[in-house]
């Protein structure tokens, strides 16, 4: 079968769920993860054709459910690196890789850097704060046996020594060690923004690294800060993914936990959407 006629089948059906461009780079991830080619592939020799037909087509109708792709290839790109995932683990966001390149702009490149990052999920924070940084002295923790069993996998496939701790932080009443950096992308929507938020997400990624009460929605925000503040060394920082409709509001808190040096920062998109402070 022509794999130009798969492309339109893709566009067709895909684009009542998603956008054209959208349902293009959805094709373009099957591309080259089933042929193992590309976007120019596909221009130079339009009359390419693929011997697993069946394969597109159960893709196709995995992503007509809204199932990830990433879940549907069980890896996701992160950083110019590959990661495992799952339904145990979220899928890794571009607004985190900005949160990623801030920590690394913001340490030391010479000396090393002991960081924690808390609710590691599949470990992209952590892992790649380890690749780039590779003095650094990394710490990942998540309350989940599931997704801390993927991140160990990925440590594996990305040949970094990280310290691997299961732990429910909301129960912690102190951290095991001194840190320069403590990030965390902890759960942020609340339930009355549950309305903003795709079939694709809802269906597939793991609430509980995902929602939190709309009545206390900075739990976990409050708790590890109040626990950085203990323990981070001289100099050291606290980094946060945040939810980006409450940004006064998180700075608010971590001013009154005791750090005077907060600095709220927008995406690319220009929603407020992370948080440095020292203290």
């Amino acid at each position: 079968m022509l794999i130009k006629l798969l492309q339109d089948q893709f566009i067709t059906q895909l684009t009542p769920i998603y956008d054209e461009l959208e349902a293009q780079q959805l094709f373009l991830f099957c591309l080259a993860e089933l042929e193992n080619k590309t976007r120019i592939d596909l221009v130079m020799y339009p009359d390419v054709t693929t011997a697993q037909p069946e394969q597109w087509t159960k893709v196709l109708e995995a992503l007509c459910r809204q199932k990830p792709i990433q879940h549907i290839f069980t890896k996701a790109y992160f950083y110019g690196y590959t990661f495992k995932v799952n339904e145990h683990t979220l899928i890794p966001r571009p607004e985190t890789e900005e949160l990623v390149e801030w920590i690394i702009t913001s340490v030391s490149q010479d000396q090393p850097v002991r960081i924690l990052d808390i609710g590691t999920g599949s470990g992209c924070i952590g892992l790649t704060l380890a690749k780039e940084l590779p003095q650094s002295q990394v710490t990942v923790l998540d309350i989940s046996t599931e997704a801390l069993t993927v991140a160990k996998e990925n440590a594996i496939a990305l040949g970094v020594n990280v310290t691997f701790v299961q732990q429910d932080i909301l129960a912690v009443t102190e951290l095991m060690d001194t840190y320069d950096v403590i990030v965390s992308n902890p759960p942020y929507i609340r339930e009355l923004e549950k309305v903003e938020i795709k079939k694709n997400v809802m269906d597939y990624e793991p609430h509980t690294a995902l929602f939190v009460d709309d009545h206390d929605p900075l739990i976990f925000y409050r708790k590890i800060a109040q626990l950085a503040y203990a323990n981070l060394g001289p100099q050291g920082q606290l980094f946060y993914e945040i939810n980006q409709y409450l940004g006064k509001e998180m700075v608010e808190l971590l001013t009154s936990i005791g750090f005077s040096q907060t600095v709220l920062r927008q995406d690319l998109l220009q929603n407020d959407r992370m948080t440095k402070s020292g203290i």
